[in-house]
């Protein structure tokens, strides 16, 4: 190793010793001269603290106080809340309650002692769907009228067993012993009524009556008008017509009266002085009656002019 390289050395280790040097002073110096800052909140800082934790506390007792009052309010129990009762087979509420959006259950049961009543400041609407969700039936309940929409609505007895009424697009049912109008106005009915008896009550009289057109009655086998305790009375504006067109009419009676008949055709001269007071019953051959004076012998025949006049 030559001169210059040990020189070199020699230098490097001096300038390494006077940097430790100089570090070690450096920090003796350091040490000694820096400040020391104090650690924690002082002042405002302090203050707002404080009364934000006292701001929390405060809240957390109120909601605390309101959660409490809720509870016992509303009567939260194991069970339910209110009067609003669940277990694990249907759910009981008692007392009123307020629905604001559709209600869909399977059942609605009253209790045993008290009615059930569904409210409404409009209507009551129940609808039932099928299984794809479409409508099948619908009961409307409104302030002026009741609306079943259904394909068959019926009413039953309390067993269930017989029908009392039935109404769908075919026919009107009513499976009643007896159906009474009690109004003062009787039954309208704007087509044909088909029935195997009409019955009045056992007091008040039975009146069938069209004001403006006929009244048809018709059977297959026949049509049979019967009054046990009164009177049968027909009346009609214009004519009366009872046909037969295979059989006969029979009139069966102790006494058969033809009332407001009045005599018609011309007395013969012989007979005019006498001026009697008896008449015979005639009829012309399209079925007119007539009356002609009567005689020991049928006068019906000199009196037959009257068929042609009329």
């Amino acid at each position: 190793m030559d001169e210059s390289t040990s020189l070199d050395v020699e230098t490097l280790k001096i300038t390494q010793e006077r940097y430790i040097l100089e570090a070690q002073t450096v920090q003796l110096h350091g040490s000694s001269c820096d400040p020391v800052y104090p650690v924690g909140l002082y002042g405002w800082r302090k203050r707002c603290l404080y009364f934000f934790l006292l701001l929390l506390l405060i809240i957390m007792i109120v909601n605390l106080a309101l959660t409490v009052w809720i509870i016992k309010v509303m009567k939260f129990t194991v069970d339910g809340m209110g009067y609003l009762r669940m277990n694990q087979e249907a759910i009981r509420l008692d007392g009123i309650s307020e629905f604001l959006l559709p209600f869909y259950v399977k059942e609605i049961q009253s209790r045993t002692d008290s009615p059930l009543v569904l409210r409404s400041n409009k209507n009551v609407t129940i609808n039932a769907r099928n299984s794809q969700g479409q409508l099948t039936a619908q009961l409307t309940v409104g302030p002026g009228a009741i609306e079943v929409q259904c394909q068959r609505f019926q009413v039953r007895t309390t067993d269930g067993e017989k029908v009392l009424f039935s109404v769908d697009e075919e026919e009107i049912s009513i499976g009643t012993d007896h159906f009474r109008v009690a109004g003062p106005g009787g039954s309208v009915f704007g087509r044909s009524v088909e029935t195997p008896l009409i019955l009045a009550d056992g007091s008040q009289d039975l009146k069938l009556e069209s004001p403006t057109r006929t009244v048809t009655m018709e059977a297959p086998r026949g049509v049979e008008i019967s009054a046990a305790e009164g009177k049968l009375k027909a009346t009609c504006r214009k004519d009366l017509e009872l046909r037969s067109t295979e059989g006969e009419i029979f009139l069966d009676a102790n006494t058969i009266r033809l009332g407001s008949l009045l005599p018609h055709g011309v007395y013969s001269p012989h007979w005019a002085p006498r001026r009697p007071t008896v008449y015979e019953l005639c009829v012309c051959t399209n079925g007119k009656l007539y009356l002609s004076p009567a005689d020991s012998s049928s006068t019906c025949h000199s009196m037959s002019n009257f068929c042609l006049w009329s």
